[in-house]
């Protein structure tokens, strides 16, 4: 069997070790888990009540248009139901993206760090894959700008960014689209949109009127608690989203999401409380990181994005130890921001870890 050329090295996505597994293989009876950017505060107590009410519905496929959650979210975010479009996981919705857009002899610009599924998809389908290194954690959008030619179909803009927790402000953003040319479409992942707090944040909704080469993705696995469910959603002109659904699986958002997700959404108290519990989590956090004397960037997510002068695997290694599972990038560790207690012990394990090489 011969595989395509380009799959063969193309690294296979690590996601944050499970907590069960690291139980078992160091044999510690209480571990957690600060690595994935999950919500510490679990979900809506309307999701759970929705889902059990929903399990005598497992044996029918779902509706393959998310046709109730589309008219709710459509409302909520004062669009259009055929500006919406449905996927297992914002991810997903990356995945058809590129399916769409990207092909051998085209290329794609991103940061460098970003989300990594954006350069493996882009990958998969043969396309050139153009990483602009971010400033001081920032996206460098006229780096970005300048490596635009003829070929260029995708450009990412991860905002705030997953690894590091910063953001392009909407002065910043409306320059950049100004300048992009409309054969290039520009993707806005705003996946922790809800936690952010600058007020120079891009109103992106209403940015979508002006510039019809723009997709906006979000999703309900972060401050909504949903992860296990997979439900994202991207919100762009009529155009693109019927490019999208030619290339999309059917009933690919499934029955439990589409309730669990309409129910998050309603509950928008409990949205506020996490908000609101991640800003005096973030501030512990920095407290805690100032003490150590490990630097880092101010963030506007429910992680942060700490650089050690150790090497990171090392570390990472060394915090498992202490029963705390953290992601490790080559020049720096992310921590997701759990509860106070969470933070404490973080925080401990990650003093203990770096102490002998300050010493």
């Amino acid at each position: 069997m011969i595989p395509k050329t380009r799959i063969v090295n193309l690294p296979v996505y690590e996601p944050g070790k499970p907590i069960e597994d690291v139980k078992r293989e160091l044999g510690l009876t209480e571990v957690i888990k600060l690595a994935s950017n999950e919500n510490p505060f679990g979900c809506s107590p309307r999701v759970k009540e929705t889902i059990v009410s929903q399990l005598d519905n497992l044996p029918i496929y779902p509706d393959g248009a998310c046709l109730e959650l589309r008219s709710a979210l459509a409302s909520f975010l004062n669009v259009k139901e055929e500006e919406l479009i449905f996927g297992n996981g914002s991810d997903e919705i990356v995945m058809l993206l590129a399916r769409a857009y990207l092909e051998p002899g085209t290329n794609t610009i991103m940061a460098a760090p970003t989300f990594v599924v954006y350069k493996t998809n882009a990958t998969i389908e043969g396309a050139e894959v153009i990483e602009v290194p971010c400033v001081e954690g920032k996206h460098d959008l006229n780096g970005m700008l300048a490596k635009v030619n003829e070929n260029t179909r995708v450009v990412w803009v991860c905002n705030p960014n997953n690894p590091t927790g910063t953001i392009v402000t909407e002065e910043e953003l409306i320059r950049f689209l100004d300048q992009v040319p409309e054969h290039v479409l520009v993707v806005l992942d705003e996946a922790y949109v809800e936690y952010v707090k600058d007020d120079a944040f891009p109103r992106s909704l209403e940015l979508l009127r002006k510039y019809k080469n723009l997709i906006i993705l979000r999703t309900f696995s972060k401050i909504y608690g949903l992860a296990a469910l997979r439900v994202g959603y991207g919100i762009a002109a009529e155009e693109i989203i019927d490019k999208l659904n030619r290339v999309r699986e059917p009933f690919n958002v499934n029955h439990l999401g589409q309730k669990a997700a309409l129910a998050a959404l309603a509950d928008q108290e409990f949205v506020a409380r996490c908000k609101a519990a991640n800003m005096e989590g973030l501030e512990q956090v920095y407290a805690g990181l100032d003490e150590i004397g490990v630097p880092y960037y101010r963030s506007e997510t429910n992680f942060v994005y700490a650089i050690v002068e150790r090497d990171t695997k090392e570390v990472f290694q060394e915090m498992l130890k202490q029963g705390v599972i953290i992601r490790a990038f080559p020049q720096a560790i992310r921590v997701t921001i759990g509860s106070k207690e969470q933070n404490e012990k973080m925080l401990a394990a990650l003093k203990a870890v770096l102490a002998p090489a300050k010493q």
